[in-house]
């Protein structure tokens, strides 16, 4: 089996309600790309990546497409044996680009799975929950609106929530976490700067909120500002921005510089590389998060896929940006968030299958 074809979708993704703010922006709508590989026996596999803008990561919409362009006319007639080898194959043709070098390893990982008829879980080491537990971001906002929202989601079903803070004055996130701490008891809390807090900030909070159990999610910008001042605090650090390889990983790990991990899906490269990290956190028993910056059901797929192959004592959680719009690409087996928890999907590969012509012709195509 070969590569024959690579088709390249753009779709916008807007938000439900007043949109998502975080530390770093505010966004109302999303830009994903999505690619198609078809093998030459008429089999398809479908990936996607969808950064969150050009400043929360360095990686955006039009440079993945630009990658794409790169990679993908070298790679039509290679044949696809394993996910490993299309991984070498992407990293000899171009430098960097994990982002974009992911949609296609996803979409390999779901051609692999429908050429054999297993899921993606299964070709990831097997599932070891048929429904894993999700997480909800509580975009920032004013303290008493983020404690209702938290209230109302702990009263659904999650299991954790994550406290979105930065970006304005200490004094509002840490009136914020006290008033969900109050109002859900929650005992599952990850304080998520988004690297946007000075290590002083991150140090007052630490004190103010000594009585909240709670682990700070990328509170600095840097490995180096979160090693100065690590030895200072009482709650747990994640690290999520910084871990932006395989070997960043190893490096906080070899440091101790954290507790846990806020993964991505994309920026560590594709699911491959998603489950070499998942077995070094159960190595050193570190607990993580399977996600992605956003997308659809594409990219939910595939989070809820590796996700399900966690210990689940060591899953905090599978996040989706399903609980913040209302678009899907699969109308018939879309992937939901019901009662804080997903429920994994039985199909082949990664148990998805876009409507057809729901993301309108091809931006490019190759083949």
């Amino acid at each position: 089996m070969r590569i024959a074809e690579i088709h390249v979708f753009q779709m916008d993704l807007p938000l439900s309600g007043k949109g998502y703010r975080m530390s770093e922006g505010s966004y109302t709508t999303l830009d994903s790309t999505i690619v198609q590989v078809v093998s030459d026996t008429g089999i398809s596999g479908w990936g996607e990546t969808c950064p969150v803008g050009p400043t929360y990561a360095p990686e955006h919409a039009l440079g993945a497409r630009a990658a794409l362009a790169e990679l993908s006319p070298d790679l039509i007639g290679t044949p696809v044996t394993g996910p490993l080898g299309i991984r070498r194959s992407m990293d000899r043709l171009l430098n960097g680009h994990n982002y974009a070098k992911a949609a296609v390893d996803i979409a390999i990982h779901d051609l692999i799975g429908k050429a054999h008829g297993i899921r993606v879980c299964d070709m990831l080491g097997g599932a070891a929950s048929e429904r894993v537990s999700s997480y909800y971001a509580l975009t920032i906002d004013e303290p008493d609106d983020v404690a209702r929202t938290a209230a109302e989601k702990v009263a659904e079903g999650y299991p954790r929530l994550q406290i979105k803070v930065g970006g304005r004055p200490v004094e509002l996130d840490i009136e914020t976490i006290r008033k969900v701490w109050e109002a859900t008891g929650c005992t599952r809390l990850s304080v998520d700067a988004n690297r946007a807090l000075t290590t002083r900030d991150v140090l007052r909070i630490g004190r103010e909120c000594a009585d909240i159990p709670f682990v700070f999610e990328q509170p600095c910008n840097t490995m180096e500002e979160i090693a100065a001042i690590r030895g200072q605090l009482h709650h747990g650090v994640y690290l999520d921005e910084n871990t932006e390889d395989l070997s960043s990983v190893l490096r906080a790990i070899s440091l101790g510089l954290c507790d846990g991990f806020g993964l991505k899906v994309t920026r560590l490269g594709g699911l491959g590389t998603m489950a070499t990290v998942r077995d070094l956190c159960e190595a050193r028993s570190m607990p993580h998060t399977c996600d992605d910056s956003w997308g659809g059901d594409i990219i939910a797929a595939a989070c809820v896929q590796v996700g399900a192959t966690v210990q689940p004592r060591l899953l905090e959680g599978v996040w989706l940006a399903d609980s913040h719009m209302d678009v899907h690409y699969d109308s018939t087996n879309p992937v939901r968030i019901e009662g804080g928890h997903i429920q994994v999907p039985t199909g082949a590969g990664l148990g998805v299958v876009p409507d057809e012509d729901v993301f309108g012709d091809p931006v490019a195509s190759f083949g």
